[in-house]
C-alpha cells in the first residue's frame, strides 16, 4: 500500500502501547463505543494536544520578532515545515500548511484559472471527494479549458487505468487524481498514473486525504508535483498540508501578496495568516510516529520512521478487517463498494449500501448500539450516482484507524447482524 521496508510488516503493532498515546482512550476521556468514522476526523495523539495546548500556553504571539517569546513559535513553526518535509521526501520551500485541504485547492484553483489557456485539457475523476475537486473544475470552465473525466467502473466505483491513455492527448495540461477515495477506501496506482502524465508533458495532482492517515507516502518516489491532505484526519491539527514541486511551483500564477518573492508554498500559494499555534503543533504527530519506530524497534530516521510505521498499520488494519470482509462475503443483501478483499490496496474504510435500507436510520440505529459511525454521500455524490446509489439516500461508512481493534470489529459485526 505504498513504498515501506519490508521489514514493517513482519512485527505486530502494539496496540496497548497505541491507545496510551490517545487521549480518547483514557478512563478519564473515554469515547462510550466503538468508533468507526475516522475518515470524518481522526482521534488526536497526545503529542498533538500537548505540542497545541503548550504553544497557546507559551509562546501564542506574532511570531518571528525579535523577543525570545516570539522567536521560539516562529522556530516552532519552522521546525514542523521541516518535519513534515523530511517525512514527505521533499524539499522545505515546496511545502505549505493551510487552513484545510479545501481551501488550499481553491487557492490552487485561482493560479491554474489564471495558467491555463483556452483549448487546454484536465483529466478529473467521478471519484473524487467534491470539495476537492469542485474548484478546480470551476476554474477550467472559467479559463476557457476543456475537463475530461475518468469515470469510475459502475459495479465497484474503482478506476480503470487500462481506460486512462486515451484520455490524455497534446493538449492535456493537468491530471486530478484521488490517492484512494472516501467511498471506495481502495489506493489507486499513482506511480502508472503520474508516469502517464509526464510522457504527455502534463502536471498530476494527487488528493491523499484519505489516504495519508493509513500511509504517509513517499511524496518525492511517487513523482507527484501537486500532493495534498488534512492533518486532522492523520491524529493531528486541523490544517492542510500542500505539496508543490518546484518545477510547477515556479510556473504558477502567485496567489500570495505582491511583496513576497521568495519561491515557497507557504509564500506563494497561501494568501492567509497561518494559524501559528496549529502549524507550531503540526510535525507533533511525527513524534508520536517515531516514539511508534523506537517503540517497536524500527529507524530513527524520520522518513524510514513513517514507511515502517506506516507498514505497521496497515498489516495490522488488514489482520482486523478481514473478519468483517468475510462476514460481508455471507450477506447477499449488503453491497460493498471498492475492491471487495483485504489486500495491499485496501483502506480501512467501507461504504456499504444495505438492501431497502435507510442508511441513516441504520446509522442511528448502529450508534444506539454504541457503533459510532455516519451515513451519507460524504461529498462525493458523482461516484454514488455513477454506481447507481441516489446521493441524497448516501450509503453507510465504516472507516477505521490504526487504533481500532478487533473487539471493535466483533462488536460491529455483532450489531450489523441483528440490524440488518
Amino acid at each position: 500500500m505504498g513504498l515501506r521496508s519490508p521489514t514493517a510488516v513482519i512485527m505486530k503493532l502494539d496496540i496497548p502501547f497505541v491507545r496510551q498515546q490517545f487521549p480518547a482512550f483514557d478512563d478519564a476521556h473515554r469515547v462510550a463505543g466503538h468508533a468507526f468514522d475516522a475518515a470524518a476526523g481522526s482521534f488526536p495523539c497526545r503529542q498533538s494536544i500537548d505540542a497545541l495546548t503548550d504553544f497557546y500556553a507559551n509562546c501564542k504571539v506574532q511570531p518571528g520578532n525579535p523577543y525570545p517569546v516570539s522567536e521560539i513559535g516562529q522556530a516552532r513553526m519552522q521546525a514542523s515545515k521541516r518535519q513534515w518535509a523530511a517525512a514527505l521526501n521533499v524539499a522545505e520551500h515546496e511545502l505549505g500548511f493551510g487552513p484545510s485541504t479545501t481551501q488550499n485547492i481553491y487557492v490552487l484553483a485561482n493560479a491554474f484559472r489564471e495558467w491555463l489557456q483556452p483549448g487546454d485539457e484536465v483529466i478529473v475523476t467521478n471519484q473524487d471527494h467534491e470539495s476537492n475537486t469542485g474548484a478546480m473544475r470551476r476554474a477550467v470552465v472559467a479559463a476557457g479549458a476543456h475537463i475530461v473525466e475518468w469515470q469510475v467502473e459502475p459495479d465497484t466505483g474503482l478506476l480503470n487505468t487500462e481506460n486512462l491513455p486515451a484520455l490524455f492527448n497534446a493538449r492535456t495540461r493537468l491530471i486530478c487524481v484521488p490517492h484512494s477515495s472516501n467511498i471506495t477506501g481502495t489506493r489507486n496506482d499513482i506511480p502508472l498514473i503520474v508516469k502517464l502524465a509526464k510522457a504527455h508533458g502534463a502536471f498530476s495532482l494527487v488528493d491523499g486525504v484519505s489516504y495519508v492517515p493509513h500511509d504517509i507516502p513517499d511524496v518525492g518516489a511517487l513523482g507527484a508535483d501537486i500532493y495534498l491532505f488534512s492533518l486532522y484526519k492523520v491524529f493531528s491539527v486541523h490544517q492542510g498540508v500542500m505539496v508543490i514541486r518546484e518545477g510547477l511551483l515556479a510556473q504558477l500564477p502567485k496567489q500570495g501578496h505582491f511583496f513576497k518573492e521568495t519561491l515557497d508554498v507557504a509564500e506563494r500559494m497561501v494568501p492567509a495568516g497561518p494559524d501559528h499555534a496549529q502549524v507550531g503543533a503540526a510535525g507533533a504527530v511525527l513524534d508520536y510516529i517515531q516514539a511508534l519506530a523506537a517503540h517497536h524497534n524500527m529507524s530513527s530516521d524520520i522518513g524510514q520512521a513513517c514507511r515502517d510505521v506506516s507498514g505497521l498499520w496497515h498489516a495490522h488494519e488488514n489482520a482486523i478487517i478481514k473478519p468483517l470482509f468475510d462476514y460481508l462475503t455471507t450477506r447477499q443483501n449488503i453491497r460493498l463498494l471498492g475492491a471487495r478483499t483485504v489486500d495491499a490496496d485496501r483502506c480501512p474504510l467501507l461504504a456499504l449500501d444495505v438492501k431497502d435500507v435507510d442508511p441513516e436510520v441504520l446509522a442511528q440505529q448502529l450508534c444506539t448500539a454504541n457503533i459510532l459511525c455516519s451515513a451519507g454521500h460524504f461529498y462525493a455524490p458523482r461516484i454514488l450516482a455513477a454506481v447507481g446509489i441516489e446521493p441524497d439516500k448516501g450509503v453507510l461508512r465504516l472507516s477505521m484507524a490504526h487504533y481500532n481493534d478487533a473487539a471493535d470489529i466483533s462488536a460491529l459485526i455483532a450489531a450489523l447482524d441483528q440490524l440488518t
